[in-house]
């Protein structure tokens, strides 16, 4: 790994994404996951945008407060699909992912992600956001990609990394890589600092 002094710290990714697993991977990070069971991923009410995200990735981090060795470094993150001043959540079936699917058709949405660099006695968090600009979906077009893909596990009911990002959507404005999940590039400048601050 190309960040100076990383080998001195054990990296662990408190997610069970495969899109971060495969994102951090692709950077050349050796990193442990390792899962906390009890998080609570409410957040209040009032908070809109990328206040929400964050305060899950800061919530999930919270969980190994008494759990992080002095070389140790935790990562923790939380993706939101925002649009109409709402969140998408994850479908909650088949039916659920062609609604959202057909919301997002000829819009453009906010993707937003918070994540949380923890170590020892120090803590750091910051937010991505992506601009996503859909065609006009055809509704054969999103059965077909509901049915193929079956998006349950994906906020918005989508991954612009399948087939759908290849013929759905038009542009984007951010790093297409916060959609999958993980702003990478800006990970990986932070936990630098992070390190060798």
């Amino acid at each position: 790994m190309f960040i100076p002094n990383i080998d001195k710290y054990k990296i662990i990714l408190a997610s069970q994404s495969p899109r971060r697993h495969y994102l951090l991977k692709e950077i050349g990070l050796d990193f442990e996951i390792k899962l906390k069971t009890d998080v609570d991923e409410s957040y209040p009410e009032d908070l809109v945008k990328d206040e929400i995200p964050l305060f899950i990735a800061q919530k999930k981090a919270e969980v190994f407060d008494n759990d992080i060795a002095t070389n140790e470094i935790v990562i923790t993150a939380d993706t939101i699909v925002w649009l109409d001043n709402k969140v998408l959540q994850k479908p909650t079936d088949k039916k659920d992912a062609v609604r959202i699917l057909q919301d997002l058709s000829g819009n453009c949405h906010q993707v937003y992600t918070g994540v949380c660099i923890k170590g020892h006695n120090k803590e750091f968090a910051f937010t991505a956001r992506t601009d996503v600009y859909f065609k006009k979906l055809t509704k054969d077009e999103i059965t077909f990609y509901v049915e193929k893909y079956n998006p349950m596990d994906k906020a918005g009911a989508y991954g612009i990394q399948e087939w759908i990002g290849y013929i759905g959507v038009e542009k984007i404005d951010g790093s297409f890589f916060n959609v999958m999940g993980l702003p990478i590039q800006k990970l990986y400048t932070e936990l630098n600092d992070f390190i060798n601050d």
